[in-house]
């Protein structure tokens, strides 16, 4: 019995083998996959499948990966585009998120990555279509409409950037985030490549999220799990907490 369809996807990229290879990533993983190799055709095989996702490379030989994303979005193609940029370029990637775009994969990348980060703005996009403000990871809610924040049912007061810091690690609950990544997603740029403002609003985060404290059943006030959590020398993560 084969695999249900997972989500079609469009892959755009001028080199055949990372095509191939995608290609094959993908199919395994259970996507429908359609492909283009230039940004013309890229717009003619999008406007016809009509994605759920697009896989752009950024350097074409015609026209480049942003140029192919405001055109679609002038047509009301509003499927995600996930970008691939052989420059670690910080310009590349704000104006990536800036024309559009949704993420962003640094040639040479893992093909690992890639399925991970499709699903993690599959499972963001489709929460956003089926109506549900509510994002939650255990007892942690973020309700997008009104902003507001509860954990245990208590409410946490946030600044807007401790929102959008805990609204990028739910988004991608389970996966471990650089500081680099949160630093291009949270502030859209790289701060000089200083990494110690994302240190900081973690410890901010952690001391209001993780250290609400409530009334169990028994009347005894307790902290809540920790939920936020420190991966040595990679990242930072947020995910329920085992057993």
């Amino acid at each position: 019995m084969s695999k249900p369809i997972e989500a079609s996807i469009v892959v755009v990229d001028d080199e055949p083998s990372i095509r191939e290879l995608l290609v094959a990533s993908l199919h395994f993983a259970g996507f429908e996959v359609s492909t283009a190799a230039s940004g013309s055709q890229a717009i003619e095989v999008i406007e016809k499948v009509q994605p759920d996702l697009i896989v752009l490379d950024v350097m074409l030989p015609d026209i480049d990966g942003f140029t192919v994303t405001r055109r679609i979005r002038q047509e009301g193609i509003d499927a995600p585009v996930l970008f691939l940029t052989a420059r670690d370029d910080t310009q590349d990637k704000v104006m990536g998120l800036t024309v559009g775009g949704d993420d962003y994969v640094t040639k040479p990348f893992s093909l690992e990555e890639v399925v991970a980060r499709i699903r993690a703005i599959l499972r963001r996009t489709r929460e956003q279509i089926e109506d549900d403000p509510i994002i939650r990871v255990a007892d942690l809610e973020i309700n997008e409409d009104s902003h507001d924040v509860t954990r245990a049912g208590q409410p946490v007061d946030l600044s807007p950037t401790e929102y959008k810091l805990l609204r990028y690690l739910m988004d991608n609950e389970g996966r471990v985030l650089s500081k680099a990544q949160i630093l291009d997603h949270v502030w859209q740029y790289d701060w000089g490549g200083d990494a110690a403002i994302v240190e900081s609003y973690i410890s901010y985060l952690r001391k209001k999220v993780d250290g609400v404290e409530f009334t169990d059943e028994n009347g005894e006030t307790r902290k809540v799990t920790p939920l936020i959590e420190t991966k040595r020398g990679i990242g930072y993560m947020i995910r329920e907490p085992k057993g």
